[in-house]
């Protein structure tokens, strides 16, 4: 077995590019997700480690020394992030020139050929769902005998290998919270919608709905929604329970976990069995009784892409979701007492000033608990990064999605609504809904019942006049 480390590199300051997270970015308030996508092949190869280097504000020092012992480096890379993380890989070469090098993460996987040309110390980057590629690999088995691999050869060719089957049973994979027990530490992570500490992990691959900007299913997961046992995921639960007594809440981070309504409902059954506070990713359509249940068993938050408030967008992202619907979910949810962090884009398809007021104005009349506003992002290998190229909407100079501080950029623009302006409604998006006198009040009301909340709110508020400072710098 090869010596192995799994790593998440080095990057700005703040910057959530890890496996597991859906916006490659800088954030408004700090977060960060939990690498799950690198700690499942990590709990497949005995032996290994996984370094996360940016929620653990490591440098480079530690990493190379860490690589002198190693065989075998297996980087998670994205676009706004690679050619940064082709320098750390460059910088691992030199410091133990006979280690191999694999990258894996949507970017290599849609551009594998453009990713190896590009980076001249990687040997490999493996396509598509990766976790028993990066197994074989770490076992010996030669590069032109792995699926799923696109790899380079003592004379320098690129050879691209057959394409590997995607992963059907689910319980086959082990249980990435030994990974998270064994190299990382909890307390790095926080998302400001959830409980502190949390732990995330996923209980399906793949994503039903054909929203044209979602990078996972169009990448690495697909379109199938499959799925693990209800019994399988309650018992990586009790496990979490007793590797780690303090956490507060843990999220289930499936693209849809409500995708499968039967089996949501079972796997919320188990929750309460168990006594624990639990979060999910949903649509905006699940029912009534599905809620109902959901929320007697545990459940405490929902994060939902509404993405819009204008069904025109909508359809053009088919996002498959009617407005009237959303309404009528989110009056469901706030009767049931569940929160909602609600996610919005601007900048998609069709946008206009208009469309973007109608937006505000549909996010202040369902008065989601918190929202995030972000601007629309053509990830390589999306429909709508295609459908960008091909209408001259991209900006070819803000390809790489971030700026030198690695804060998001708008890349997009169309004839009648600029970068500038789409990049200054996210901006307005936040104060238009967060300062006005019902929302203050709330978030006051909140605090004052709970110190903790008061302490996070605070420093949450800080974070976010930081970046705002940051965004009007460059």
């Amino acid at each position: 077995m090869m010596r192995t480390l799994f790593l998440q590199p080095p990057s700005f300051d703040g910057f959530d590019g890890g496996a597991g997270s859906r916006y490659q970015a800088k954030r408004e308030i700090k977060s960060f997700w939990f690498p799950t996508w690198l700690a499942q092949p990590a709990a497949l190869v005995p032996g290994s480690r996984l370094i996360d280097a940016p929620p653990a504000k490591m440098g480079m020092d530690p990493i190379l020394e860490d690589v002198k012992n190693r065989d075998l480096v297996v980087m998670h890379t994205s676009t706004p992030s690679f050619a940064s993380d082709v320098r750390v890989a460059q910088m691992i070469k030199d410091a133990n020139p006979k280690i191999m090098i694999g990258m894996v993460g949507a970017k290599v996987a849609v551009q594998p050929d453009e990713s190896m040309r590009q980076g001249g110390p990687i040997d490999f980057v493996a396509r598509n769902e990766f976790d028993f590629t990066i197994k074989e690999i770490a076992e010996g088995k030669p590069l032109a005998e792995v699926d799923g691999i696109t790899w380079r050869n003592a004379d320098g060719e690129i050879i691209a290998n057959k394409e590997r089957a995607m992963i059907e049973d689910m319980d086959s994979l082990p249980f990435v919270t030994e990974v998270y027990k064994r190299d990382l530490n909890i307390n790095d992570y926080f998302i400001g919608y959830l409980k502190h500490p949390y732990i995330s992990i996923y209980t399906g691959r793949g994503c039903k709905s054909r929203c044209t900007f979602c990078l996972w299913p169009q990448t690495v997961g697909g379109h199938r929604y499959r799925t693990r046992s209800p019994e399988h995921v309650a018992a990586e639960i009790r496990l979490a329970k007793q590797y780690f007594p303090d956490v507060q809440e843990f999220m289930f981070d499936d693209d849809t976990f409500t995708d499968d309504l039967p089996r949501a409902e079972a796997i919320a059954r188990e929750m309460g069995k168990l006594g624990v506070t639990w979060s999910c990713n949903a649509k905006a359509n699940v029912p009534y009784d599905t809620l109902k249940i959901m929320k007697e068993n545990g459940l405490r938050l929902l994060l939902v892409g509404y993405e819009s408030g204008n069904q025109q967008i909508l359809h053009n992202i088919k996002k498959g979701m009617r407005v009237e619907v959303a309404k009528e979910f989110t009056k469901n949810c706030h009767k049931l007492g569940i929160k909602i962090h609600g996610t919005f884009i601007v900048g998609l398809p069709g946008e206009t000033k208009e469309t973007i007021q109608e937006t505000i104005a549909f996010a202040k009349e369902i008065n989601p608990h918190t929202l995030q506003v972000s601007l629309a992002a053509p990830y390589p290998g999306t429909a709508l990064h295609k459908q960008a190229t091909e209408n001259g909407w991209l900006n070819v100079d803000a390809a790489e999605l971030i700026d030198e501080n690695g804060v998001q950029i708008a890349p997009l623009h169309y004839p009648h609504l600029s970068h500038t302006e789409i990049f200054e409604s996210v901006e307005e998006f936040y104060r238009k809904f967060y300062f006005r006198g019902s929302k203050i009040a709330s978030i006051l009301n909140e605090m004052i019942r709970s110190p903790q909340m008061m302490k996070r709110r605070l420093r949450e508020g800080v974070e976010f006049f930081q970046f705002l400072k940051d965004r009007h710098a460059a």
